[in-house]
Parts: structure tokens; sequence; C-alpha cells
């Protein structure tokens, strides 16, 4: 039998602004965190993510890369982005060219284990949880179902 390779979560090669708050084990690397942002456990932000200004990113968040997140933003427990839409009819894989960015307003909520992909949404938004979003979303409002639809307005 063969060995595996191991590899450990860490925190690498990160751009912390002023008076962030990590909880460990994460795994960060390659990204950028705004002041006075706040990631929970179990967290992971990949490559070239950004996390805004005074954001919370709950315990088990998943951010891959093409993330970028504004300021003042709630991820809630288990919220996973996707940057790959399976627009061929399967998976991409390594080959970025075929992965697309998402890019998250300020203000914006996002309830537990909503999934998000690859989509912009406008500020003042609240995703509920368990929601899908499917669709760019491009006014305030309040967001829910699979796939999301407005609810109500703020």
């Amino acid at each position: 039998m063969g060995e595996p390779r191991i590899k450990r979560a860490a925190i690498r090669e990160v751009s912390f602004g002023e008076g962030v708050t990590v909880v460990e084990p994460v795994n960060l690397y390659e990204c950028s965190i705004g002041d006075d942002s706040f990631i929970g456990p179990f967290v992971e932000i990949q490559k070239g993510a950004k996390i805004g200004a005074r954001c919370k990113v709950q315990s088990h968040a998943f951010v891959c890369e093409l993330v970028t997140i504004g300021d003042d933003c709630f991820i809630s427990h288990g919220a996973m982005f996707i940057n790959d839409s399976f627009a061929e009819g399967g998976p991409a894989g390594g080959d970025r060219t075929r992965w697309k960015e998402t890019v998250i307003g300020n203000h914006v909520s996002i309830g537990t284990n909503a999934t998000i992909l690859p989509v912009t949404i406008a500020d003042r938004v609240v995703i509920g949880a368990g929601s899908v979003v499917t669709r760019d979303i491009e006014e305030p409002g309040i967001y829910a179902g699979n796939p999301a639809r407005k609810i109500r307005g703020i």
C-alpha cells in the first residue's frame, strides 16, 4: 500500500487588515481579509478571494477563488461559494479559464447552508438559509428558495 500525501490546513500568504480575528483551525491562503473582520473555525478561503472590512465569516463556510465579498457582510455557517458552473456539462477541473467570478456587494447577509453560484449580488441583500443563488441579484431585498427568488424588499 502507498503512503498518502498529507497536507495540513494553514494560514499562508494572507493579507490581513487591522483588527482581524481568526479562530483556528482554518485554511486561508493567498487571499485578503479586511479590517475588523472575523473568520470562524473550519473556514476555507482560497487564493485570490477578497473579504471586505467588518465582515463575519462563520464556521464551515467555503469561499473559493474568484469571490469578492464587500464590506459589512455576514456569511453564515456552512455557506458555500461555487466558481465552476458546469457550463459544459461537467466540472471544469483545473481549467481556471472556465471558472467564473462572484461579486457580493456591501451589507449582504448570506444564511446558513446557502449556495452561491457565480453571480453578482447587489448591496443590502439577505439570502435565506438553504437558498441556492443561480442568477444575479440586482436590487436590495430578501431572497430565498431554490432557485432563490425575491420574497420582499428591505
